[in-house]
């Protein structure tokens, strides 16, 4: 406990955060420089990259992500493999910038989401939520021989919790205004949105998943077009939107219409609810499928502002992140949507852009848990109370 307790005494810290979202991209790693701790939290971000899982790695997560394909061995596996491949980045980041791994005090892992279960349900008796993130922290620190910090969504669920989001505390400790009401928005594989009004204290935040990101999109780019994705949202801007198309996936869509708290996950925007809705539409073009499914993650957004949000405060800049703030369409249908008075852009300031804000985010989570401050928002994510978040590991 002896390098904990010096960790907590030292007043500047570099830290590395991880991250692989639903869009299992690759692993986001960050280096930033953290001074201080809970709101007088100040980061200075040194160094960010993001290093590509192995050829095929992406479709066997994949497989191991739904119930019906995966396999127990598979994903015991899958863990210990992610926990090595987090740790090799970590210490790629480290040379790619020039220092040693030994001159990090700290490292932060989300892990790779593979089930995300934040429902209520009844086992043998007891009433649960659940959620796995596999890439154990112990295997990264064990590797890198930093104490690493990860696991962040169970201390949350174990509470009665959804588990998510999580990013609300980030976006209120490095973003919150006494002068301006703001959103931030982050379009991975899901989207997810949090409302800081103006002068607002913690227990203000509003934050939840609205819906689809990329999830569907990338799914169909793959299936129709053999491309991984989107790039600047070319395709979409070839076609034409679908309204029949449009409705149907509104139709099928019960997460959309849900109340928060509320996340969700490739457990419900996966390929059967996109095949499901296509099984009705057999002729229509590869386009017109792209533009139809884009148009529908903007709405889906701004339905969810207008619906549980926007009665407790209008937001005048909408701050946008992750993969979807590169698609030229879902940005130009969110400043549709939004209307002139919302100034809609891209996330970037001095201390994090549209790529690393998620990896910097778990990198201020690791030194949070290390302060002892809690990061979970009970009215976010449900949980009973507020509660100190991530697993230790020496």
């Amino acid at each position: 406990m002896k390098r904990l307790s010096e960790l907590q005494n030292k007043k500047k810290k570099l830290v590395i955060g991880l991250m692989s979202g639903t869009s299992i991209d690759g692993i986001d790693a960050a280096l930033i420089q953290i001074n201080g701790n809970g709101i007088k939290t100040r980061i200075k971000k040194l160094f960010f990259k993001t290093y590509p899982y192995p050829k095929g790695l992406k479709e066997f997560i994949l497989k191991n992500s739904l119930k019906d394909t995966s396999n127990v061995e598979d994903i015991c596996r899958l863990n210990f493999l992610i926990g090595k491949l987090f740790a090799k980045a970590a210490m790629r980041l480290c040379k790619d910038y020039g220092i040693s791994i030994h001159d990090v005090d700290l490292i932060g892992s989300h892990g790779q989401t593979i089930h995300h279960l934040p429902q209520k349900t009844k086992l043998f008796g007891e009433t649960i939520r659940s959620t796995l993130q596999i890439g154990d922290p112990s295997v990264i620190a064990k590797i890198t021989g930093i104490p690493t910090v990860g696991d962040f969504r169970v201390g949350d669920m174990a509470l009665d919790g959804e588990g998510a989001p999580l990013v609300p505390y980030f976006d209120y400790v490095m973003f919150r205004s006494e002068k301006v009401s703001r959103a931030l928005l982050n379009i991975g594989g899901i989207a997810n949105i949090t409302f800081l009004k103006k002068g607002c204290t913690v227990d203000d935040v509003i934050a939840f998943d609205t819906g689809p990101g990329n999830m569907m999109i990338d799914y169909l780019m793959q299936k129709l077009f053999n491309k991984k994705f989107d790039k600047n949202g070319k395709i979409a801007s070839q076609g034409n939107l679908i309204e029949e198309l449009f409705q149907k996936i509104f139709e099928e869509d019960s997460f959309v219409k849900k109340k928060p708290p509320k996340s969700t996950g490739r457990e419900f925007y996966n390929k059967n609810f996109v095949e499901k809705i296509l099984r009705e539409f057999k002729s229509l073009r590869n386009e017109d499928i792209i533009t139809t499914f884009t148009e529908y993650t903007s709405f889906a957004i701004y339905f969810n502002y207008e619906k549980f949000i926007k009665d407790k405060g209008e937001v005048t800049e909408l701050l946008v992140s992750g993969g979807g703030s590169n698609n030229s369409y879902i940005m130009n249908s969110l400043k549709k949507y939004f209307g002139q008075k919302v100034k809609v852009k891209k996330l970037n300031s001095q201390f994090v852009d549209v790529d690393s804000k998620e990896a910097i985010c778990f990198a201020l989570f690791a030194n949070e848990t290390i302060h002892e401050n809690s990061i979970n928002i009970p009215s976010v994510t449900g949980a009973k109370k507020k509660t100190i978040l991530g697993k230790i590991c020496l």
